[in-house]
């Protein structure tokens, strides 16, 4: 969430910035600052009333006091005057307090100076390429037609148990996915990052605290009677863990690792592009986060960036890094790199990890500040990143690493899963 003293400061900059997303940044900025004097104005009439009603409260003790009984009932009158007017005016200020909270909740965070203007993903830039562009074999398959000749992947068992978007991993199909969750935890333990397993629900401060919640409400599984939120990565609990904290300087960066099945409704998703593994409503995936001091934020992005990158290439596949447009970054980012791997058999690119950093933006939601050198408190800078996602890496694995006699495992695979080649 914005800051409203940094809106009240830096308006026409924020403006500005938010005009990269394609947004209307001067309306926006022009709401906030308007209901922001309002809230101002009726605060400073209560504050002013208040004053005066505890000025008159004193005197009519003096008056008592000295036998000015008259007096001090008249002044009793207003008094009670007074205390009615100051509910009406606590509950107007209580109402505009909510009210500009939910403004500056619908506003996205400001994009970083770094970030290009565009409104669609052909206005992302690539700014990194990796390896060579596999060549498949004549009649290689796409990855759901590997899964069914090679009983590794159900889709249709998974429709019959829960619907579309819930595949059954069955065989080597299952310790291939098992084999990389381990790899992808281990590396992440020599990166040093914490390993963190968080609850798979949250509740709606969580939500609001990472800024999934109002944005992104109707992507995600709500469990009703129990008012609950089953998680759609797990950059939700883990960032949560530090919600109304405040660290010591030296407990910075905080480094925390997690696997966890991701749930998302993805409504309206439909189509050829979404066959397969390519998009699923439930999905393992690890998660790194960060908690950092803000000077040094963008070059832990860029720390990040290379470890994901590192990861991609110790799999063998050909991959790109985009930098987001505005347009297309997500809500809470002011900076994000995409990874994206080539998905041969399809002939197309698939996401299988965001690297991005919120600045300010969620720590100001979640509260999270550190004690710095000084021993006054500042809000910290978070980031994530997806080291990986696994469905679309899988999918790349198995339509890259096809051959006529089966699917070669990569070798830094091999110590996981116990085979070589899925056949």
């Amino acid at each position: 969430m914005l800051q409203i003293a940094n809106i009240r400061k830096n308006a026409k900059e924020i403006a500005e910035r938010l005009a990269i997303r394609g947004l209307d940044g001067d309306a926006l900025m022009s709401s906030v600052l308007e209901m922001d004097e309002r809230n101002r104005s009726k605060r400073t009439e209560m504050e002013s009333l208040q004053a005066k009603g505890n000025q008159i409260t004193s005197q009519i003790g003096e008056l008592y006091k000295t036998g000015k009984k008259a007096e001090g009932d008249i002044l009793k009158l207003q008094s009670v005057e007074i205390k009615d007017s100051l509910k009406q005016l606590e509950s107007d200020v209580e109402l505009l307090d909510h009210e500009l909270i939910q403004l500056l909740l619908t506003i996205p965070n400001t994009p970083s100076v770094e970030v290009p203007k565009g409104k669609t993903p052909e206005d992302n830039k690539q700014v990194f390429l990796w390896g060579e562009m596999p060549k498949l074999h004549e009649g290689a398959l796409p990855h759901w037609e590997l899964a069914a000749k090679y009983d590794i992947i159900d889709f249709e068992l998974g429709v019959k148990i829960a619907g579309a978007g819930f595949p059954v991993y069955k065989g080597k199909g299952a310790i291939l996915q098992r084999a990389l969750i381990q790899f992808f935890l281990n590396e992440a333990g020599k990166a040093g990052y914490m390993e963190i397993q968080p609850p798979l629900m949250v509740n709606a401060d969580s939500g609001y605290g990472t800024g999934q919640l109002p944005d992104k409400e109707g992507q995600m599984y709500h469990v009703g009677v129990d008012d609950l939120y089953l998680i759609p990565t797990a950059e939700v609990p883990i960032t949560n863990l530090y919600r109304d904290v405040i660290l010591q300087e030296s407990q910075l960066p905080i480094k925390n690792a997690g696997h966890t099945p991701c749930f998302r409704r993805e409504a309206g998703s439909y189509g050829a592009h979404v066959r397969g593994l390519n998009r699923l409503h439930q999905f393992d995936k690890i998660e790194i986060v960060q908690i950092v001091k803000p000077e040094g934020s963008y070059d832990v992005l860029e720390e990040m960036n290379q470890y994901v990158q590192g990861l991609l290439q110790k799999l063998g596949l050909h991959y790109r890094v985009l930098l987001l447009c505005g347009g297309d970054m997500g809500f809470t980012s002011a900076k994000t790199y995409d990874m994206e791997v080539w998905s041969a058999a399809q002939e197309k690119w698939l996401e299988c990890s965001s690297v991005s950093n919120f600045e300010t933006f969620q720590t100001t939601r979640l509260k999270c500040r550190f004690r710095n050198a000084e021993g006054k408190t500042e809000l910290a800078h978070s980031l994530n990143g997806s080291a990986l996602a696994l469905p679309r890496i899988v999918a790349s694995l198995l339509e890259n690493y096809q051959t006529p006699e089966g699917i070669v495992v990569p070798e830094e695979l091999v110590k996981y899963t116990g085979f070589t080649i899925i056949n």
